[in-house]
């Protein structure tokens, strides 16, 4: 194969490595746009999860993971009875809850 392309060689190239301050400082850099782009953000949306998870009760209007909606009829521990629809309620866990509506929406939809 050599002979369709020549072989370019470097005369006299010298390749500089970074020293060892470089490499602490680009690791360093690293650590912080990790930090900012991705763990701060994600520990953020969790903490905002957990207070909603923890402020729902009796009578909130619900989204859950799978786009059900619905009214909550009991809240245990780790569980909660959605009402779906009159006389149909189904148990999901209290971490599937996405968003709690504002009172009458169930209504207008």
């Amino acid at each position: 194969m050599s002979f369709f392309i020549s072989p370019a060689f470097a005369e006299g190239a010298s390749v500089s490595e970074p020293g060892a301050m470089g490499q602490i400082f680009l690791l360093v850099g690293f650590v912080v746009i990790f930090y900012f782009m991705l763990w701060r953000p994600q520990s953020k949306r969790a903490k905002e999860h957990r207070e909603l998870v923890s402020g729902i009760s009796k009578g909130d209007e619900v989204v859950i993971g799978g786009g059900l909606v619905g009214r909550i009829v009991k809240v245990s521990e780790e569980f909660i009875v959605l009402e779906v629809s009159e006389g149909t309620e189904v148990n999901v866990q209290k971490a599937s809850v996405v968003a709690v509506l504002p009172k009458g929406t169930i209504k207008s939809i």
